[in-house]
């Protein structure tokens, strides 16, 4: 009876000890899929960090253009009102030297 109930309890520490055995491999690998997927996201992370760079690079540039284009249109206006101006001011030119003074 001795003998029997010390078979029985080796069997069944035997049994946990394979069982704690398996669940630490499970954890194991479980740790490692887990270790992965932050790896991953870090990678996807850099990634995205390297893609805002480059938007806010050509927005920079989209900016800068759009600012030498509205220095553009002012100097374009200017010229065109001094060319109203001048052609304004021919046209008197041009009508006054039809009177004859003396």
């Amino acid at each position: 009876m001795l003998i029997r109930n010390s078979e029985e309890r080796v069997e069944a520490g035997s049994t946990l000890a394979n069982d704690a055995g398996r669940i630490m491999q499970e954890v194991v690998a479980s740790v490692r899929e887990v270790s992965g997927t932050i790896k991953a996201i870090a990678e996807a992370t850099v990634e995205q960090s390297a893609g805002l760079e480059q938007v806010n690079q050509s927005v920079t540039q989209m900016d800068t253009a759009t600012q030498h284009n509205a220095a553009l249109v002012e100097e374009s206006s200017a010229a065109a009102e001094s060319l109203k101006q001048q052609a304004q001011a021919q046209a008197l030119k041009l009508a006054v030297s039809m009177f004859k003074l003396g």
